[in-house]
C-alpha cells in the first residue's frame, strides 16, 4: 500500500512539472525583454509677433498636417507698416541716385558765374581802397572812411574764398563719406521693408508637422504676444519607447537593433521598432516602471523609435519591448535601411 502511494505521489509530481512545462511561459534566451513607456513629442504653438487673432479654425482632438494654417491675426495694421516702409525705401533710393549723379552742370554754371560776381566787387572794393589810401594821405579822405574801405576789401575776400570752395564741391561732387551714409540709411529702409514683409507672413499660425491638437488655449478675438501658446499639438512622428536595461544586458544592445513592442490595449498587434538613444549615464529606475525591490536599481535609459501609421499608441501607455539577440546581421541589414 505504501509503494502505490509513494507511485501515486511520483506521478503527481511528474503530471504537474509536464503541465507547467508545456503551459507554463518559458523564456527564451534569445530575446532580451524590456518594460516601458509610450513617449510623444508635444509642441506649445505660438505667433512669432503680437496681434489680435481673428480665425482659429481647429478644434482639440482634430487631426492637422504639416503646412497647415491653424490660426491667422488681423494684418491690417503690418500692411500699413509694408507701405509706408515701401515709401521709405523710395526715398532713400532717390538720395542716394542724386549723390551717384553729380553734380548738375547748372549748378556748376551758377557757382562759376557767383564767382566771377565775388571777384569782380572785391577789385572795385580794392581800386576803392586805392583810392582813399592816396586820399587819407593828402588829408581829403577821413580815417572813418579809409578803414571802412579796408574792412570792404577782406569781405570781399572771404565771400570770394567761400564761393570758390562752393565751385570746387560742385565740381567735385559729393564726399565719399556722404554717399556712403546714403547707402546704409538706403539698406536701413530696405531692411525695414524686408521685416514688415516678413510680418505680414507671421500673422500666420502653420503646423509644423503631422498631429493632433491637444489643448486649443485661446479664441478669436483674443490679443497674444508674441510666443503666447495659441494651440498645444501633439506630434505623430517620431513615436518612442522610453524603458530601461540593467548594466549587465548593457553589452547586448546597440543603436539600430530591431524591436518588437506589445501593448496589452491592442495584444493581438506587435509594432515594429529599432533601438535608437542609448544612454551614457546610469540612473535610477523610474517608480513607474518596475517593483519597489528594483528601483533600487542603477540601469540605463534607452529609446526604441517605434511605427504607429494607424496612431493607436498614446502618451505614458505601457508596453513590453522584445529585442532578439540572435539576429545581429539580420538587425545590422535592417538599421542600414532606416
Amino acid at each position: 500500500m505504501k509503494k502505490f502511494f509513494i507511485v501515486g505521489i511520483i506521478l503527481i509530481g511528474l503530471a504537474v512539472f509536464a503541465w507547467l512545462y508545456f503551459t507554463g511561459e518559458k523564456k527564451d534566451p534569445n530575446i532580451l525583454t524590456l518594460y516601458g513607456n509610450v513617449d510623444i513629442r508635444e509642441v506649445n504653438l505660438s505667433f512669432r509677433i503680437s496681434g489680435r487673432i481673428v480665425k482659429m479654425p481647429f478644434e482639440e482632438g482634430d487631426q492637422v498636417k504639416a503646412g497647415q494654417v491653424l490660426a491667422l491675426l488681423d494684418k491690417n495694421q503690418f500692411e500699413d507698416n509694408v507701405n509706408e516702409s515701401k515709401a521709405e525705401t523710395i526715398v532713400k533710393q532717390a538720395q542716394l541716385d542724386e549723390l551717384l549723379a553729380g553734380t548738375r552742370p547748372e549748378q556748376i554754371a551758377q557757382a562759376k558765374a557767383n564767382v566771377r560776381e565775388r571777384k569782380s566787387t572785391l577789385a572795385n572794393a580794392e581800386k576803392l581802397l586805392e583810392k582813399n589810401k592816396l586820399g587819407y594821405e593828402a588829408k581829403v579822405v577821413s580815417l572813418q572812411e579809409y578803414q571802412n574801405t579796408q574792412t570792404q576789401v577782406k569781405e570781399g575776400k572771404a565771400r570770394l574764398s567761400s564761393t570758390e570752395e562752393v565751385l570746387q564741391e560742385a565740381i567735385n561732387g559729393p564726399r565719399k563719406e556722404t554717399v556712403q551714409a546714403a547707402k546704409a540709411n538706403l539698406e536701413a529702409a530696405k531692411a525695414n521693408l524686408s521685416l514688415s514683409t516678413k510680418n505680414i507672413y507671421y500673422t500666420k499660425l502653420i503646423s509644423p508637422s503631422n498631429g493632433v491638437i491637444l489643448t486649443r488655449v485661446q479664441e478669436p478675438g483674443a490679443v497674444v504676444s508674441a510666443t503666447q501658446t495659441v494651440y498645444a499639438l501633439s506630434l505623430n512622428e517620431p513615436k518612442w519607447i522610453q524603458a530601461y536595461i540593467d548594466e549587465v544586458d548593457l553589452g547586448k544592445i546597440y543603436p539600430g537593433m530591431c524591436a518588437e513592442i506589445k501593448t496589452d490595449s491592442y495584444s493581438d498587434k506587435v509594432y515594429k521598432g529599432q533601438v535608437g538613444f542609448i544612454s551614457p549615464v546610469a540612473e535610477f529606475t523610474p517608480k513607474s516602471v518596475e517593483t519597489k525591490e528594483l528601483r533600487t536599481d542603477l540601469v540605463y535609459r534607452l529609446r526604441v523609435i517605434v511605427k504607429d501609421p494607424e496612431h493607436q499608441l498614446r502618451q505614458g501607455m505601457p508596453v513590453t519591448v522584445n529585442l532578439y539577440l540572435n539576429n545581429g546581421k539580420q538587425n545590422e541589414k535592417t538599421a542600414g535601411k532606416n
